[in-house]
């Protein structure tokens, strides 16, 4: 009997010794849970790449880990989210040159030249200018054609609806005065039709832009996943994509090429939806394919948002919705039947108008629909209520933030009122989604978080953000980037807080962005990205 016992001990303490051991201890360090109390922790302990345990110091003494970390007082936070982006395009900008920050041709042009240098393209096509920060005129137009006599260039406006070509673009392309495409409009063009500003140039862009073969998309992906990486990111919502692109995500997952998570939505087309309605979408770890993005109109801008009146310049049209509104109804119900999540681009009241009136017929039934409203610029003030626990907004402040100057010079102040309107979103849905809108924007939590905190960009620094009634706390930001970004996907249960059970997904960063001056949080760094308990990005671990 006594052997027996003395059996039963041994075998308690080797199981207990076992069970205690882990594969990482990470302590001395300040701790941002996001946990529902917003709880600090020093110290957590990680196995099969999953937190076990989160507290204090005690945690050395009472696990066996075969990693240990010693902080050193950094700061730790869930591993971000990034709640809009578009991983291929950030995979194919070195195919592109983003100018989505030049004021003039002439910057556009030196940034055309120092890409070229680099990677010797005999195609470029610059990205993300905007009408209201470049003056156009035929002068200006003509030093594309000067600067590179035997290059094509284009230039795509933000909206993605007006080209700028030069001339060698335009000889290619088999464009000349009496060259007739469907959709094409020109705008601005000399004598010979030589740079030429053209509207809905879809087809000239799709002549000129070479295909990118499987291996270079492969490559695009690889390197627009260590972007995110040094940036902090470890899960990223991809805006509406092929079939096609999804599975090609999902063969590179698998063959651990892409270890990014990523929640993907799926293009609003027949064929995609179709595929993925039939195989019940696409949920693992690592992929979830559960939503189907439409986008109902534009940018502000660009003048391309739905708006309930005309803009205040005479000059500047308004735009329809690119769907009415029985199709959206339409489309809604089919999404209801096959149990998938709807996310509605809308930026305009007129659009946001339409969507809320959609979703609140339709969802009527639904207990946790969580259906969102990409964008949510500019709601009117009677709408605004018709937001509610079954709607969460996805917003994206850089891009916002980055608009309002266009927005003084379209809309009266009373318009203005309700536009951005984080806060008044946040206490009518109780969630907020944040994301960045890379590729049009920079990829940056740290630029998304200052820019909902402070409602400026950060080359603003004497200037008052813009309604700071409805500016976001820090605490709020982060949840926004984080537990909030995590429910919005339906993701809750397994990531957006450092939690007992939960994937082991955290981000070191240098300093503190909770408590650190606001002026200072862009020079934040990320110390180490880890994913899974793992590291995936590391300047110093």
């Amino acid at each position: 009997m006594k052997k027996a016992i003395l059996l039963l001990v041994l075998l308690k303490f080797i199981f207990s010794s076992c069970s205690n051991r882990v594969d990482l201890l990470v302590h001395n360090a300040k701790i941002y849970t996001v946990n529902e109390n917003f709880d600090i922790a020093s110290a957590f302990v990680v196995k099969n790449g999953k937190f076990v345990e989160v507290g204090g110091e005690d945690l050395i003494n009472k696990y066996k880990p075969a990693n240990i970390v010693d902080a050193r007082g950094l700061p730790i936070y869930p591993g971000f989210i990034d709640s809009h982006c578009d991983l291929f395009g950030l995979g194919s900008n070195k195919f592109k040159v983003n100018i989505n920050r030049t004021n003039s041709v002439d910057q556009a042009i030196r940034l055309l030249k120092e890409h070229q240098v680099a990677y010797g393209q005999k195609f470029l096509h610059g990205i993300g200018w905007e009408k209201d920060n470049w003056e156009l005129n035929l002068s200006s137009l003509k030093k594309l054609s000067e600067s590179f006599p035997d290059i094509p260039v284009i230039l795509e406006r933000t909206d993605k609806k007006v080209l700028i070509a030069n001339n060698k673009a335009l000889e290619i392309a088999n464009i000349d005065e009496i060259t007739r495409i469907d959709g094409v409009q020109t705008i601005l063009k000399n004598e010979d039709l030589t740079d030429a500003l053209i509207v809905n140039a879809t087809q000239l862009l799709d002549k000129l832009r070479p295909k990118l073969s499987r291996k270079e998309e492969v490559e695009a992906l690889i390197k627009a996943q260590e972007i995110c990486f040094e940036n902090g990111l470890t899960t990223i919502d991809q805006v509406g994509i092929t079939k096609d692109k999804i599975l090609l995500i999902d063969s590179l997952q698998k063959r651990d090429l892409i270890k990014l998570r990523i929640y993907s939505m799926i293009l609003n087309d027949s064929s995609s939806m179709e595929y993925f309605f039939k195989i019940g979408g696409i949920k693992n770890n690592l992929l979830n394919v559960n939503s189907v993005e439409v986008k109902l109109d534009g940018f502000l801008s660009e003048q391309t948002v739905s708006l309930k009146e005309d803009y205040n310049n005479l000059n500047y049209k308004n735009s329809k919705p690119f769907i009415n509104k029985d199709s959206l109804y339409a489309l809604a119900d089919i999404l209801i039947k096959n149990s998938f999540q709807m996310n509605v681009r809308a930026s305009g009241d007129s659009a946001n108008e339409m969507v809320l009136e959609t979703y609140n017929l339709i969802l009527s039934d639904l207990l946790d629909p969580r259906w969102r409203i990409e964008s949510a610029q500019l709601i009117s003030e009677e709408d605004i209520s018709k937001i509610n626990s079954k709607i969460i907004p996805s917003i994206q402040p850089i891009n916002d933030i980055g608009q309002i100057k266009s927005a003084k010079s379209k809309l009266d102040a009373e318009r203005l009122k309700n536009a951005f309107a984080y806060k008044d979103l946040l206490d009518w849905s109780g969630v907020l989604a944040l994301g960045s809108n890379f590729t049009d924007e920079v990829i940056s939590p740290l630029n998304t978080f200052f820019a909902a905190v402070n409602r400026r960009l950060n080359d603003e620094k004497s200037q008052e953000g813009f309604q700071m009634k409805n500016s976001l706390s820090r605490y709020e930001a982060l949840l926004g980037m984080t537990r909030w970004a995590a429910y919005a996907n339906f993701e809750e249960n397994e990531k957006g807080s450092i939690e007992s059970g939960k994937l082991a997904d955290f981000v070191f960063l240098d300093r503190d962005i909770m408590t650190i001056d606001m002026n200072e949080v862009l020079r934040a760094r990320v110390v180490a990205t880890i994913l899974n308990g793992k590291i995936v990005y590391s300047n110093r671990l």
